[in-house]
């Protein structure tokens, strides 16, 4: 990670779940959320004609169908612009005020985005 601000052993476990799925499938970029009760979820973005969804939409849909109810932090690891990234399905599970580290491949935070 960079020398920058210094975040939780928690945080960077996000990073590093969001780069290991990246890094399986070669992915556009990959993310990994947090719940309330401590359990992690992490996804790869997918890319088929019929489907699209980012690896942060994905990690929010796991997060649901294990029975979260509200997040507390989440992690992107991407090559793109963050300002691209839409928090909009983080904002509906874990409310307005959450962080968002965005990394890019190396593991090097590049942003912190508020929900």
């Amino acid at each position: 990670m960079s020398d920058g601000p210094e975040f939780s052993e928690e945080d960077r476990k996000l990073i590093t779940l969001a780069r290991s799925a990246r890094a399986r499938i070669g992915a556009a970029d990959a993310a990994a959320v947090r719940d309330r009760s401590g359990r992690s979820y992490a996804s790869a973005s997918v890319a088929l004609p019929s489907l699209a969804l980012s690896g942060l939409e994905l990690a929010v849909a796991q997060a649901v169908s294990a029975g979260a109810d509200g997040l507390e932090a989440a992690g992107v690891v991407t090559d793109g612009d963050p300002r691209g990234i839409d928090l909009s399905v983080v904002r509906d599970l874990g409310g307005s005020g959450l962080s968002v580290l965005v990394a890019d491949a190396t593991g090097a935070v590049v942003a912190e985005l508020t929900t």
